[in-house]
């Protein structure tokens, strides 16, 4: 019997090595080729369950291209491919050895490989879910197709914040298409060239449940969802399935199916209206929704007809023009065709990059452009939209609005001689019509150089006038377009909707703030930047498109900007709850905790993304309430982050060593140790230690009596207190943690209405953010995960805070006993200057945020 079963073992061991086909794993020094595996179509792997297979594959059944691809086995769907812009030929091999794979064409050349691992591969094994993993000798895992997606992820798998789905070129050529599925901490963005043409958070179908800071997409067996740290962020409900993917198809669409029989069902499109992917029609087509089906109909636009099988899309139909390719074959000479009442499917998420302008500068903007392509004009608004780079479909507006203009540029091209020329000039005579025309084109030619020059030369001054000088020309924005950029305002358009800036709702060291309603109705907050130093309007507007791209529920955003002459205003959405400090330290309602604890959240939320969700990091340098601002349900929002660039040299000469705001500043400020974005953890420690006790950071501890006047005085009366001594909380909250007595810090206005727990979680956070060493502070991600739970609570390390004993006892030893006046929210006005020690920290620290409040 047992030779039998050791028969029966080797037996199914050749067969299993003789079709080349294994299930669930293979190990190394093992090579799979197409022509080797023909009789199996390429497949050498199988998953346990057999619902997926890897295999060397050619996609539709062309034979020249091959690639390594993981397949759903049942549709026969591409879900994952190694080497997508770099195919080999069906003698190409696949060769897995203990440093990876390598995939290799017939003369042995790499094609692609894995990246350097951390150790030596063991196995390669294909899981149920679909995922191809290679693990080492401790089964850990080295390298998943799950973390490297193509164009599709499956149930189980998960895009991350920061990652990309790329569409292929065909169904037949997997290279990396030009379409690109984006995830950010807040949406989910399609693109073609860089030009927006739809976002997840505008999909009606889809259903957003919280503002939470996204973390990653995925499909399971109940639907579509983009989760965020608690729980989903948007969702789209589904009937169940046991096999669903999300995938950006090859004309830029992107759609969720399931495996339903033998065939993917399609259960949502995004952008769903046919017209609005970018090659609906092709370059310049006119594309127009159908009623009766859902194919949009194709056509071209006025003066344009359909182009060759080569160029495609539509050309113009007067021979002479070409439609020009971005900066290349680039004429001087530039007409713009008006085809009428239109709209372009990147118009709908950018922003113009003119505003209240004429159609003249408009198409001037366009015409020293080479990359400009079109531009779209809106009339009643005077907003110039352009067309960057590459041109797709134009979109009907059949019936709708007629304001909104577009215009399609073309080059002159090179024409033959007029036919009655040619048989003059084989005549041997000197053509009549060369001999009238040549001189007129000469001169006009030099008129034009003339114009050109004289332009540039102006242009070039217009660059060199000083921001603080009298500018001697209008319209000076016409001058600079720079991608990116914000709305523009007039100085006048910004003057008429603050009512000649009449109402004054906040003021700092870097402008003042007015309440302005715009045209549209919608309320916003206009800031007025003072002392913005001697510097080039075009690095103003580079800096203002640099904050003008970063988006973020817990930001403020930027709505436009003015640039004109002397002016330069701000223009940001309002928020109608105004500032933390007036909610928290007014004498309004009392903030109950929750609202604080949502305060917290969203300005760590916010910080998080400045410091590791943009392309670029943002270190804000001047966290403190009066810069975090309230919505309705107290949404936070942190304003002033990205403007240091704003300051004059005199001030950025003080941003070495007094940044932002005084008792909010890092130690490192005032050792001339280099500056992270661990300062803002220290100032966001600060502010939360001030929302849990209601009041600000160092405050004077008094009693008060009350004392009626005279009453021929006019019957009033005031209030006055006799200052007992200066308070250092964060210095109080130390002492009380190593206590153990958290409910001493709390608000006391909230009279029981926050539980020992509550504070303690925030005060030990807030202390972990005020180590003195910034190496020992949490990042911000990581204090985001401690307020939803997800991290567990840290124990702030006291001979890190020690220095706070030191701060401490200089407030007490430099007070002095003050005689003031209570206002109404508590807090004293002093009348007699607190002696300076010779403490270099404590020379600013005493005073207000309002008189020393650095540069915003």
């Amino acid at each position: 019997m047992k030779p039998f079963i050791t028969f029966s073992c080797i037996f199914l061991l050749f067969t299993t090595i003789s079709a080349h086909s294994f299930s669930e794993y293979v190990t190394p020094n093992f090579t799979a080729s197409y022509l080797e595996l023909i009789d199996n179509f390429g497949t050498f792997l199988f998953s346990h369950n057999k619902t997926f297979k890897v295999a060397v594959f050619n996609p539709g059944s062309q034979q020249t291209s091959f690639y390594l691809c993981v397949i759903h086995a049942a549709s026969n769907t591409i879900i994952w491919s190694a080497n997508r812009d770099d195919p080999v030929s069906d003698s190409g091999k696949m060769h897995l050895t203990v440093k990876g794979i390598t995939v290799l064409d017939e003369n042995g050349n790499t094609k692609w490989s894995t990246p350097s691992l951390k150790s030596q591969v063991n196995r390669l094994e294909l899981t149920d879910m679909g995922n191809l993993i290679l693990f080492d000798n401790s089964n850990g895992s080295l390298w998943e197709s799950f973390q490297n997606p193509t164009d599709t992820i499956v149930i189980g798998q998960r895009l991350p914040v920061g990652a990309s789905l790329s569409s292929a070129a065909s169904n037949s050529d997997l290279s990396t298409g030009n379409y690109k599925l984006t995830i950010s901490s807040s949406d989910a963005v399609l693109q073609w060239y860089g030009q927006t043409y739809w976002k997840l958070s505008t999909d009606t179908k889809v259903y957003k449940n919280s503002n939470d800071m996204a973390k990653y997409m995925a499909v399971n067996n109940t639907g579509f969802y983009v989760f965020g740290d608690g729980g989903t962020v948007f969702q789209l409900q589904l009937p169940l399935a046991n096999f669903r993917i999300a995938k950006l198809g090859t004309s830029g669409l992107f759609t969720v199916n399931s495996f339903s029989g033998t065939d993917l069902k399609q259960e949502f499109v995004g952008p769903g209206n046919g017209c609005q992917t970018p090659l609906a029609c092709e370059r310049a087509g006119l594309c127009t929704e159908s009623t009766a089906s859902s194919t949009p109909v194709c056509s071209c636009p006025p003066n344009f007809h359909a182009g060759s099988d080569t160029f495609g899309g539509c050309v113009p139909s007067n021979g002479s023009y070409s439609l020009p390719l971005a900066c290349k074959n680039y004429s001087s000479v530039v007409s713009f065709f008006n085809i009428g009442s239109v709209q372009y499917f990147g118009n709908f998420y950018s922003d113009p990059i003119m505003y209240k302008g004429n159609l003249s500068s408009c198409q001037n903007l366009c015409s020293n452009n080479c990359s400009c392509l079109g531009i779209f004009y809106k009339n009643t608004s005077g907003s110039c939209y352009m067309i960057e780079n590459e041109m797709g479909s134009i979109q009907s507006r059949d019936g709708g609005d007629k304001d909104m203009l577009g215009f399609i540029k073309a080059i002159v091209v090179a024409s033959s001689i007029d036919v009655d020329d040619k048989q003059s000039s084989q005549n041997g005579g000197f053509p009549v019509v060369a001999a009238v025309l040549l001189p007129i084109a000469g001169f006009i030619i030099l008129m034009v150089i003339f114009f050109l020059v004289r332009r540039r030369l102006t242009l070039s001054k217009m660059q060199e006038v000083k921001l603080g000088k009298n500018s001697p020309y209008s319209g000076d924005l016409d001058v600079f377009y720079i991608p990116g950029l914000p709305a523009r305002f007039d100085y006048e358009e910004l003057e008429e909707a603050t009512d000649n800036f009449k109402t004054l709702i906040g003021s700092g060291g870097f402008g003042t703030v007015y309440k302005g309603v715009l045209p549209d109705k919608s309320v916003v907050a206009v800031k007025k930047i003072v002392n913005i130093g001697v510097q080039g309007k075009k690095d103003f507007c580079t800096e203002i498109a640099v904050i003008g791209n970063i988006h973020h529920v817990n930001l403020v955003k930027l709505k436009g900007f003015c640039a004109q002459g002397r002016h330069r205003l701000l223009v940001y959405e309002y928020m109608n709850r105004g500032s933390l400090d007036r909610n928290l330290f007014g004498g309004g309602p009392v903030l109950e905790w929750q609202e604080r604890f949502d305060v917290a959240l969203g300005t760590a939320r916010g910080l998080a993304y400045l410091h590791s969700g943009c392309e670029q990091k943002v270190i804000h340098c001047d966290i403190k309430p009066e810069n975090i601002l309230l919505q309705d349900q107290f949404q936070a929002k942190i304003s002033d982050f990205g403007l240091s660039k704003l300051l004059s040299p005199e001030q950025s000469g003080l941003f070495t060593t007094m940044r932002g705001t005084r008792g909010y500043l890092a130690p490192e400020w005032l050792t001339n140790s280099s500056i992270t974005e661990k300062t803002d953890v220290y100032s966001f420690g600060m502010v939360l230690l001030e929302l849990v006790s209601g009041r600000k950071n160092c405050y004077f501890r008094s009693r008060s009596h009350s004392m009626d006047n005279d009453s021929n005085s006019g019957g009033g009366h005031s209030s006055t207190s006799s200052i007992t001594g200066l308070v250092y909380f964060p210095l109080f909250a130390l002492e009380m943690h190593e206590q153990g007595s958290y409910l001493e810090l709390a608000d006391p206005r909230l009279e029981g209405r926050v539980t020992y727990k509550e504070v303690e979680k925030l005060i030990r956070i807030a202390l972990c953010c005020v180590h003195e060493e910034p190496p020992l502070r949490p990042n911000m991600v990581a204090v985001v995960g401690m307020l939803e739970g997800g991290t567990p609570l840290p124990h702030p390390r006291i001979e890190s805070l020690n220095f706070l004993r030191f701060y401490g006892r200089r407030y007490t030893e430099a007070s002095t006993i003050v005689e003031g006046h209570e206002n109404e929210n508590g807090s004293v006005m002093l009348q007699q200057t607190i002696m300076a020690s010779d403490s270099p920290t404590l020379a600013f620290s005493y005073m207000s945020s309002q008189n020393i409040s650095g540069p915003r």
